[in-house]
């Protein structure tokens, strides 16, 4: 376009009712300001008013519609009260050199496309639509789920009457919801308590193990220590190879006697207790 200055930015708008802000926005959005490699970005946003009689009934309040756009990053400048229609008198007002849309004819109750004359003046860059997500199909996901919604607004705090619900009907749904949240307690204590088990059996396991381990050392220790007391048990007695015979009457010391006695109580105990654990 020769009356386009290569020296300034190209003065794109787009325009739009941007209910429920979303990625479709976005996207739409980020095509328009990527149509040229320096773009300003102009996006009217029309009135409550206006979209209520062209349209029907949004979901945020205009205000609140404008704020979202100017928290964009790919919008530079937020017209509000857009009309409907755009003009050649609006264009030379905001100085618009194109205007970015998708493609699809826009109907309107005084036109089969609102974008028609724009097209016919070669000033219009076509977008494109992102599948699977409008202001619409925001509005059907709610509809279509209306029950699950209701009850987790109720659970949050709303009451009956701020939801536009019914006494009865609210009740049903408190009832819904008392019986869900039982559920999922009972759900999380079966939970918790396969979990505890299965750390218990992982623990028991290891008791059981470490038993066993200490068990086999303790049982080695006393085979190796009972041997060497019946050892020095029998070298006691022993003198040129038979075994000494202790008179009352010897002068040995009352010591000795203790020694003795202590040895063979040991070693009594020691063979005992060997064959009552090989009998086991």
């Amino acid at each position: 376009m020769n009356y386009i200055s290569a020296s300034r930015p190209v003065r794109v708008y787009a325009d739009g009712i941007f209910d429920l802000f979303h990625i479709g926005h976005m996207n739409a959005l980020r095509q328009a300001k990527g149509v040229f490699p320096n773009v300003y970005l102009l996006v009217g946003v029309c009135s409550d008013e206006l979209t209520h009689n062209m349209k029907g009934f949004t979901v945020m309040t205009e205000k609140e519609r404008y704020e979202s756009l100017v928290h964009c990053r790919y919008v530079d400048e937020v017209v509000t009260g857009a009309p409907w229609l755009i003009t050649p008198e609006f264009m030379e007002e905001h100085q618009i050199d194109f205007v970015a849309h998708d493609d699809l004819p826009y109907q309107s109750s005084t036109s089969n496309d609102i974008y028609k004359d724009i097209k016919a003046m070669g000033r219009f860059v076509a977008t494109q639509r992102t599948e699977g997500i409008s202001t619409s199909d925001l509005i059907t996901r709610i509809v279509r789920n209306y029950d699950t919604y209701v009850r987790r607004n109720l659970r949050r705090g709303y009451s009956a009457k701020d939801l536009n619900v019914g006494f009865v009907k609210g009740k049903q749904y408190e009832m819904q919801n008392t019986v869900s949240q039982l559920r999922e307690k009972f759900k999380n204590v079966e939970d918790r308590s396969q979990r505890f088990i299965q750390r218990v059996e992982g623990r028991s396991h290891e008791i059981w193990k470490k038993v066993e381990d200490t068990s086999s050392i303790l049982v080695q220790k006393w085979d190796e220590k009972s041997r060497e007391l019946i050892g020095n048990f029998l070298k006691f007695f022993e003198h040129n190879g038979g075994l000494v015979r202790i008179s009352l009457h010897d002068n040995i010391p009352k010591c000795t006697y203790s020694v003795v006695a202590c040895y063979a109580r040991l070693t009594l105990h020691i063979l005992l207790s060997e064959a009552n654990f090989q009998r086991w």
